[in-house]
């Protein structure tokens, strides 16, 4: 297994940087939508959907919303706005499952909530690559997630005791929250200094990285609670060794338009 996970990273990572960092325009937007459209085909299993025809059809139709929410960006708005709703959501329906999977049990409830998933994560990171600074805020986000994932596994490890959400994933522990926060404000706090930036751009960088941090736990966890509820292990086995790509942008289906939400907010 850690021979596959070794070979995929080494093939997919050159991949997806040439993607994410050299792409512009209307070829970073078809590179993101593959990606979401094939999250899109492992969405719909979790849905249920277990025949291909089924899956393909809906990865389509997300293509064709994602074509056009390309050519009409003033729908940007709506669909990052819908996002910051649906996340508010989905933290009251991980904290409460499985009491709350009543309220999403049927295949048309989890079909419209991949939509709500995967469409502002596109959106997202559309937004957040027009940005002046665009492919180091594509970075800042990763960075966050992955400093909060790694903190988050040691500290874990190390003091977890209190389960965070014990019926969704049994791993998972407040003291590995904690500790992948902790890592998260450290790195916004040493990139702050660095661009000396000012106390109140410093404090707004701190509470906006805690943001990011704790909705890219509710991002994990919500997929884990759709995996469960299906009876599923890994959203697809797309990528040997690593399960599929669900699998792997999980958080930053959460994070990525919460981020895009926060440079709006925070644009002069």
């Amino acid at each position: 297994m850690l021979k596959q996970r070794i070979i995929t990273a080494l093939i997919l990572l050159p991949i997806a940087l040439c993607g994410f960092f050299l792409l512009e325009g209307s070829g970073f937007a078809l590179f993101i939508g593959l990606v979401v459209t094939l999250g899109a085909w492992e969405w719909a299993r979790l849905a249920g959907f277990t025949a291909q025809p089924a899956r393909v059809a809906y990865a389509a139709v997300v293509a064709l919303m994602l074509f056009v929410m390309h050519i009409l960006p003033g729908l940007a708005p709506w669909v990052l706005g819908a996002s910051v709703l649906w996340w508010g959501v989905a933290t009251y329906l991980v904290l409460t499952y499985p009491r709350s999977s009543e309220h999403w049990s049927s295949a048309a409830c989890k079909l419209v909530i991949g939509l709500l998933i995967l469409l502002p994560a596109w959106q997202g990171l559309v937004q957040i690559k027009q940005e002046p600074l665009g492919n180091w805020l594509i970075m800042a986000v990763m960075v966050l997630v992955w400093g909060a994932d790694i903190g988050a596994y040691f500290s874990g490890r190390k003091f977890g005791k209190r389960k965070l959400a014990p019926q969704v994933s049994p791993g998972k522990s407040w003291e590995g929250v904690y500790g992948g926060l902790a890592l998260s404000l450290v790195i916004t706090l040493v990139v702050g200094l660095v661009r000396d930036w000012t106390v109140a751009e410093l404090l707004k960088g701190l509470v906006g990285a805690a943001l990011i941090v704790f909705i890219s736990v509710v991002g994990d966890l919500t997929e884990s609670m759709f995996k469960r509820q299906s009876g599923i292990k890994d959203s697809s086995n797309l990528l040997p060794g690593h399960g599929g790509v669900l699998d792997r942008i999980d958080s930053l289906t959460a994070a990525i338009p919460i981020f895009a939400v926060l440079l709006w907010m925070a644009a002069p």
